[in-house]
């Protein structure tokens, strides 16, 4: 599967998915300072899923219309971070097939998934 991680997201989550087999653009290594709304186009131009920290994405696709090819919100609380690896392993492996054209939220203990309104 192809990800672009947001500068936000650790860059454990990163190696662990590149050495699960995922194509894996880092904006920390490529652009880092990159405004959200470019880091977004860049996603939905490349067809990757977003991995974000970051709750504004959520305002760029609902309240402002931005595109996307799909969005991975993580809200894991930092005292609990060593889950953010397996909770989005097994996202992935539950549910690959529902990631495009979709903004899920990974919490500790559940996921939800809501439609974009334009996507790939």
């Amino acid at each position: 599967m192809k990800f672009l991680a947001d500068e936000c997201c650790d860059s454990g989550l990163v190696t662990s998915l590149r050495d699960s087999g995922h194509d894996v653009t880092y904006v920390t290594e490529q652009k880092a300072g990159s405004p959200d709304d470019e880091v977004l186009l860049n996603a939905y131009n490349e067809g990757r899923i977003l991995l974000t920290e970051d709750k504004d994405f959520g305002e760029l696709v609902y309240r402002l219309g931005k595109p996307s090819a799909g969005i991975v919100l993580i809200r894991i609380d930092v005292k609990e971070r060593y889950m953010k690896w397996p909770r989005l392993k097994s996202l992935i492996e539950n549910y690959e097939e529902r990631l495009p054209g979709h903004f899920v939220v990974i919490n500790i203990d559940k996921y939800r998934f809501r439609p974009l309104i334009f996507s790939l």
